[in-house]
């Protein structure tokens, strides 16, 4: 896999450790999942993005895929501190990586073609935990949601 963000949706860390590597992929679908099931509703379309994500962008089979899936949501059931998660980003992603994070946290939102006022809440909460800005978030949104 590439080194650059094209055709990925995160990135893996630099340090090519493994263990580090799942951390993150544990951290990234924790937050897809938070993302996906905070309106009450884990819409199929949903799941199947987070698990074409995990697949394509941590270079991981449809099993592996899985275990992390439910490695992140064990997790999700013990601590729902999110800052646990965005820290594991902020600390291994540079901020344009970041910025994909956010737009494929759009994705997410969007795969059921709306916007509840919890995931609206949410994604404003991730923003801020990424340290990045309103106006990113926004373009983000737009981003995504017009296509582009």
């Amino acid at each position: 896999m590439s080194d650059s963000i094209s055709g990925r949706f995160f990135g893996k860390p630099s340090t090519g450790d493994v263990e580090n590597s799942h951390d993150i992929a544990v951290a990234a679908c924790a937050i897809l999942m938070e993302m996906a099931g905070i309106d009450g509703e884990f819409d199929p379309s949903e799941i199947s993005l987070i698990m074409e994500t995990l697949k394509k962008s941590f270079d991981l089979s449809g099993e592996r895929a899985k275990v992390v899936m439910a490695s992140s949501s064990q997790e999700l059931s013990e601590n729902r501190d999110l800052w646990r998660f965005t820290n594991q980003i902020n600390q291994n992603y540079s901020r344009d990586e970041k910025l994909e994070v956010l737009r494929t946290i759009f994705r997410v939102v969007y795969a059921d073609d709306s916007l509840s006022k919890h995931e609206d809440y949410l994604v404003r909460k991730l923003t801020y935990l990424f340290r990045l800005t309103h106006k990113d978030m926004i373009n983000a949104k737009l981003a995504v949601r017009d296509g582009s």
